[in-house]
Order: C-alpha cells, then structure tokens, then sequence
C-alpha cells in the first residue's frame, strides 16, 4: 500500500541534503518503494569512532534521517511537519569498512505521531542497528523573515 501523499523524487530528496549532516556522513537516500524507505551511508573516517568502528551516533543519524524523511512523506500538506520525539537503538554488530542499509517501515501512522522501525544492516545483509523512532506531528511555522 502506497503510504506517500508528497514527491518521493530520489533526486529532489538527496538534492536537498546538500550542506546538511547527511551530506557530512556521505548519507545517500537510494530506493523509495509503497511503503519503505531505504538509504546508504559509508563506513569510514567520516563514520568511525576512535576504535575503527562504525560510531553509534552515525547508525543513529541513519536511522532518524531514514524515518524522518519517511514520516514527513506521509504528510500531505503545508501546515504539519514530523520531528523526531524519541529515538532507540540496539547495535548488535560492529562494522569496520564499507557500508551500510538503513531501511525505514512504518509501525504506527497517527495524526499525532507516527514510529518508525529502521533496520541497518552490512553489506551481507546482516543486521547492525535495529531502531524505533518516534515522530510527533506539529504545525509547520512560517520561515522566519
């Protein structure tokens, strides 16, 4: 079931990523399907703690990044935006090189809130990161200016 009421144009979404932390972390949204969102990020410096490891932090920015774009894609209007209300995560899997998938499903689209599961896994498919975000949906503010 399609879950999409905005654009899910790959090119409009990592184009707007330019100059942002997924930028940073090399974050790169890679398949849009009916009711997923799937997206990439590299496992080097940029993403490494001081071990050789990919750094908790960064399978979580994946990971709110992935949901976030998501949530957001489930809204069909101007007025409402889904921000980020709480995050977990549970790393089962250290990663040293390469890269990994991170892909977002929906368990619950509410008018207030919506929770996201997002899977991170190796490039052999096996699972890194399992996370749960929690989005809450609020009015959207007009640009200041």
């Amino acid at each position: 079931m399609l879950l999409w009421k905005q654009d899910a144009s790959l090119e409009r979404i990592n184009a707007g990523s330019r100059n942002t932390l997924c930028d940073a972390l090399g974050i790169v949204i890679t398949e849009i399907g009916d009711d997923y969102v799937r997206g990439t990020m590299p496992v080097d410096a940029r993403t490494h703690q001081p071990f050789g490891l990919l750094h908790g932090g960064a399978s979580v920015a994946l990971a709110e990044t992935l949901g976030s774009l998501a949530g957001n894609l489930c809204l069909g209007t101007d007025t409402e935006v889904a921000v980020g209300l709480d995050i977990n995560a549970n790393h089962v899997r250290a990663v040293t090189s390469g890269s990994v998938t991170g892909t977002a499903r929906a368990l619950h689209i509410g008018r207030a809130t919506q929770v996201w599961e997002i899977r991170i896994e190796d490039i052999a498919q096996r699972l890194v990161c399992i996370s749960r975000l929690t989005l809450a949906v609020v009015p959207r503010k007009a640009p200041a200016g």
